[in-house]
């Protein structure tokens, strides 16, 4: 289970509330928690590069979509898992202000 306050950076992980890759309206994927987000991040990188790649192959193969539905595929799983990273590193709000810090 994710720490509330970890001593350190490395020990946070990913929370697995990112859904991604519809069908009929309804999440067919999520981002698995409790991946460190060292490694969340890695493999996000290397989706994006693979991405990158097929849509260079798309623009030359004229002939099929798969090379650009792959790297859309892709790209929706890299999204959600840098969302879900995003999630954990931005504070949900900031704390409230009392009247007496408001006078300062």
């Amino acid at each position: 289970m994710s720490k509330t306050n970890p001593s350190t950076p490395t020990d946070l992980k990913t929370i697995g509330l990112t859904p991604f890759i519809y069908c009929s309206n309804q999440a067919l994927f999520r981002v698995s928690r409790d991946v460190p987000l060292g490694d969340a991040l890695a493999m996000a990188s290397d989706f994006l590069f693979l991405a990158k790649e097929l849509t260079k192959d798309a623009a030359y193969a004229r002939d099929t979509d798969r090379h650009a539905w792959a790297a859309h595929y892709l790209t929706a799983m890299s999204k959600a898992v840098i969302d879900d990273v995003v999630k954990v590193l931005t504070p949900l709000a900031p704390p409230a202000r009392t009247k007496a810090e408001s006078k300062k």
